[in-house]
């Protein structure tokens, strides 16, 4: 009995221990029976039973002795709470979710956006949601993806959540994993919510998941919700302090709405005590981010994830590169493309139209990164402040050299010894900044780009393109004052992109034909440009892109130009204005130009009644042509070793007109012009503006031959973003049948009085991408509709334009 009693005592030690550790009694062990010592001493009968009660002690000590085993954990509750700090600005889309949790037709979503956002938290409060709420559920199951990124790693945790023991899925495959899990699931109601993913997981329904790519939605096949910045009153409410409210406002705005950065930087100022030590903190967080407490210790290296999960070194070079443009600056994609082209990124493609292609397929994977936005301007991107001061830590190698990127915004005067500083730095970026004269030239071994835009560069460039041994990128735009490239111009032999659009410039040095690397060179805008020497351009002999646009007095009659250029063997892009008809039709009669030609604009070309316009044309802009009448689309063929022309219209080509790359035309001042019903054929048009052509009584014509047929095979205007018609007296229609437009987004309509109906329909709709259609009131309120639907439809996207704008 004292045997027992001691097994008894450690027994109950033992399970207490095992309580303590969240686990439960075994049934077995929740009592030891009648016969424990407390009931062997409660009997009053001892003597009567001690032969039965001695036996049953001797049995009692057998089985007693084997009490390895008291307790078994506990079921796993099937959510479990995750702390989640307090949020601004995520109601609304923790809504959104859980409406469509409800929808039995939506199976996974994807949650996306850069980093910091805070999509975790979304996630978080999504998981704790169904604790306080009476949503069915037998598990939630939550699982970090992160840089792990594989099936068999979330499997575990899946399989561990789902207490499956490990000898049925130890070793075994991930097809046999997954036999396993979904033979558990199919028998419970659950949702999967996945942390942080990077690429393309095959796993469950019912799945909702974060990213920092929306390519991961699209592959996933998951309905995907945007987490954006927090507007200005959100981000605002996230900062607020009743102290320094004044400079709280500040320190806000440079978190540009990003959540995660005004909490680092809102912990940060919470030890400022004083308004100077508030102002002085500001500053660095202005000039010197990655300096400012929590920044490059913790906000930059999470944000940087982003960045190493790119595909390769190309594209992070690439996405760096960004980051030598202003703060909210609107970045064109196609000049982006070229500082990338010239920078050397693109040099594995010796064809330039190739090259940018590469370029525009660099943005859009920079986009589906989040690390890029669209712009408001088309065919522009922008770049979150926070996330372009994260590109220019990473750029000056983790902050531990910050001029190695000089970015000057706004500086009304940089000084030369702040100049010194710069000598090692690899890229020079400066805006709208001047620069001090008499100035003693310094080395730049490592500069390899020089971007000024907006700025007094003259004293700068005097004698310093000597110690410029491995410069790629110059660009010297809207830098008005320069009148005169410096002769040393011709030194910087490792050139590949030169740009001096928007200068004073009067006439091209012949020191340029030195430069023979350089593949782009950029002369538009330049209305004091009188000279481009003979046979310079014809020594750049690695010339791939030529820009000459709005230049006019430069080049009236530029027949040796054009010879020039046909000579070059790599040319395989142009961008001209063409001021007489000769020259233009030189062009046209060259079969390498006309291919070559992407910008075409033709201005005060008189007696030229029809002109011929090539497939492989983008942008075509015509002003002031008094007699022209007739524009027609021509397409080559090759036959017996040459090219033969076609007009698309008289050969009747319907079936392979999906060949005209044109996306932007502008056509004003033509007085005689009766239509544009070529442009059936312009099956990637963006944008159209049409002014002053006052004989223009349709856009489209209808009454041609085909043309309907042709306009319902093509998608007529299917791609047209906005679309503007100025100052048009005989203008009746635009087009006979109703129109879908699927991706306008504005219409513009002035002084066109006699256009009294627009081709909408109820059957046609409206377009999703329909922002705004501009006119007078006047003019909308007489507007002729068939259907009353539609113009309830539109009514809300009108919008006056102001007197002064339809008077002009």
């Amino acid at each position: 009995m004292e045997k027992l009693q001691n097994v008894y005592e450690d027994v109950k030690d033992k399970v207490e221990r095992e309580e303590k550790l969240q686990k439960k009694r075994t049934r077995v062990r929740k009592c030891l029976g009648t016969c424990c010592p407390k009931s062997c001493r409660a009997s009053y009968k001892i003597g009567k039973k001690v032969r039965e009660k001695m036996d049953v002690v001797a049995l009692k000590n057998r089985e007693g002795l084997d009490l390895s085993v008291v307790a078994e954990p506990l079921p796993s509750p099937p959510v479990i709470l995750r702390p989640s700090e307090k949020t601004v600005g995520l109601d609304l889309l923790l809504g959104e979710v859980w409406s469509f949790l409800q929808d039995d037709k939506v199976g996974s979503m994807g949650i996306y956006g850069m980093g910091g956002l805070g999509k975790t938290t979304l996630l978080k409060r999504i998981n704790n949601k169904f604790l306080q709420t009476g949503y069915e559920v037998d598990v939630v199951i939550w699982v970090v993806v992160s840089q792990q990124g594989n099936v068999e790693k979330v499997q575990e945790t899946i399989l561990n959540k789902l207490e499956i023991v490990e000898y049925k899925w130890k070793d075994r495959s991930v097809h046999e994993r997954a036999e396993v899990i979904i033979s558990v699931l199919q028998t419970k109601k659950f949702v999967l919510l996945l942390d942080d993913i990077r690429k393309q997981l095959d796993l469950l329904e019912l799945t909702i998941f974060t990213t920092r790519f929306s390519i991961v939605c699209h592959d996933m096949g998951a309905k995907s919700i945007e987490v954006e910045c927090l507007a200005w009153e959100e981000a605002f409410s996230l900062f607020r302090t009743k102290i320094y409210r004044k400079l709280a406002k500040i320190v806000a705005k440079e978190c540009k709405g990003l959540p995660l950065a005004l909490i680092t930087v809102g912990r940060a100022m919470a030890e400022m005590k004083t308004p100077e030590e508030w102002e002085k903190k500001i500053q660095i967080l202005k000039r010197y981010p990655s300096e400012f407490p929590g920044m490059g210790d913790r906000l930059f290296p999470l944000l940087a994830f982003s960045y190493d999960n790119l595909c390769d070194d190309t594209v992070k070079s690439c996405f760096l590169y960004c980051s030598i443009f202003p703060e909210d600056w609107e970045i064109p994609c196609e000049l982006l493309t070229q500082f990338w082209m010239g920078e050397g990124f693109l040099d594995e493609y010796d064809d330039v139209c190739e090259a940018n292609a590469k370029g525009e397929n660099i943005i859009e994977k920079l986009k589906l990164a989040c690390l890029l936005t669209s712009g408001e301007s088309h065919g522009c991107v922008k770049m979150h402040d926070v996330i372009r001061d994260m590109a220019l830590w990473i750029a000056c190698e983790n902050g531990k050299k910050k001029n190695k990127f000089v970015v000057k915004e706004r500086v009304e005067l940089i000084e030369g010894h702040e100049i010194t500083k710069w000598t090692k730095a690899q890229r020079i970026s400066v805006w709208n900044s001047g620069i001090e004269e008499r100035m003693a030239p310094l080395p730049f071994p490592n500069l390899e780009n020089l971007l000024s835009v907006g700025g007094l560069m003259k004293p700068f460039l005097s004698g310093f393109f000597r110690y410029m041994p491995v410069i790629r990128v110059m660009a010297l735009v809207e830098n008005y004052e320069l009148t005169k490239l410096p002769v040393e111009i011709g030194e910087l032999v490792t050139l590949q992109y030169l740009n001096l659009s928007l200068t004073g410039i009067e006439e091209l040095p012949m020191e340029l034909k030195k430069l023979t690397k350089l593949r782009c060179l950029v002369v538009d805008d330049m209305p004091q440009l009188k000279t481009i020497p003979h046979q310079m351009i014809s020594s750049l002999s690695s010339l791939g892109s030529f820009s000459v646009y709005n230049s006019g007095a430069t080049i009236g009659d530029c027949s040796a130009l054009l010879q020039e250029l046909e000579s070059l063997e790599h040319l395989n892009e142009i961008f001209i204005t063409l001021t007489s008809v000769t020259p233009l039709k030189k062009l046209l009669k060259s079969h390498k130009l006309r291919r070559g030609i992407n910008r075409l604009h033709v201005e005060s070309c008189n007696y030229m009644s029809s002109l011929n316009v090539y497939p492989y044309l983008q942008k075509l802009e015509i002003n002031i042509c008094d007699d022209l009448e007739d524009v027609k689309i021509i397409v080559e063929k090759e036959r017996g070793g040459g090219f033969a022309a076609y007009n698309v219209v008289q050969s009747n080509m319907t079936k392979h007109q999906n060949f005209c790359y044109l996306r932007q035309v502008k056509i004003c001042h033509c007085p005689k012009l009766l239509n544009l019903t070529w442009l059936i054929y312009a099956t990637r048009l963006q944008f159209l503006d049409v002014s002053f052509c006052d004989s223009m009584e349709e856009v489209i014509e209808d009454k041609k031959s085909g043309v309907s047929e042709i306009q319902q095979e093509l998608g007529l205007f299917s791609r047209l973003v906005s679309l503007d018609l100025s100052f048009l007296p005989n203008l009746r229609r635009i087009y006979r049948r109703p129109l879908q437009f699927p991706s306008l987004k504005e219409m513009t309509v002035k002084f066109c009085p006699n256009l009294g109906k627009l081709p909408f329909d109820s059957k046609a709709g409206i377009s999703n991408s329909l922002q705004k259609i501009h006119g007078a009131q006047e003019w909308w309120d007489g507007l002729e509709w068939e259907d009353q639907t539609i113009v309830q439809n539109l009514t809300p996207y009108f919008v006056t334009l102001p007197v002064f704008e339809i008077e002009v």
